[in-house]
């Protein structure tokens, strides 16, 4: 599927947090969400995105906007990386990759000559009606957070 345009719906869908519960999307309109696609728990730019998202806990906060990550990692996986970093955050568990799908970051990568299904690091900030604002593809970790803090600034 193609990823879905600024000014669209964003695809409604419930997965595992990373304790057991159900999180469904269209559960927290009425606030922006911003929610972020990444590859796996526990990597080297996964750890600073995701570390750089609880580091501006307070800002997002203050923004009334909720923070989502989404990984094709387990349940348990996502619970042991939110413990070791403290992150304040749900993980949400999409093991068959259903939603990444839903979004269109699931797709063909290469790494190092090899060739392999996976996320595209994608964020998505979605407004409080549940329409998407604002796509950032190929997302960089270092200073993605403040990006998206400037473009909830501004939305």
């Amino acid at each position: 599927m193609p990823i879905p345009a600024a000014g669209s719906p964003a695809p409604d869908f419930q997965l595992p947090g990373d304790d057991g519960s159900p999180t469904r999307l269209s559960g927290f309109r009425g606030q922006p969400v911003v929610l972020y696609f990444y590859p796996k728990d526990d990597t080297p730019g996964c750890t600073t995105e995701a570390c750089a998202f609880r580091d501006d806990t307070p800002a997002y906060q203050e923004a009334g906007a909720v923070v989502l990550g989404v990984s094709p990692d387990s349940v348990e996986s996502h619970r042991r990386f939110k413990e070791k970093y403290r992150l304040p955050f749900t993980l949400l568990a999409d093991e068959d990759h259903r939603v990444a799908e839903a979004y269109g970051v699931w797709a063909e990568k290469t790494r190092g000559g090899r060739t392999s299904m996976g996320i595209l690091r994608t964020t998505f900030l979605i407004g409080p009606d549940g329409v998407i604002l604002r796509v950032f593809n190929n997302v960089r970790p270092e200073g993605h957070s403040q990006e998206i803090l400037g473009a909830l600034g501004g939305s």
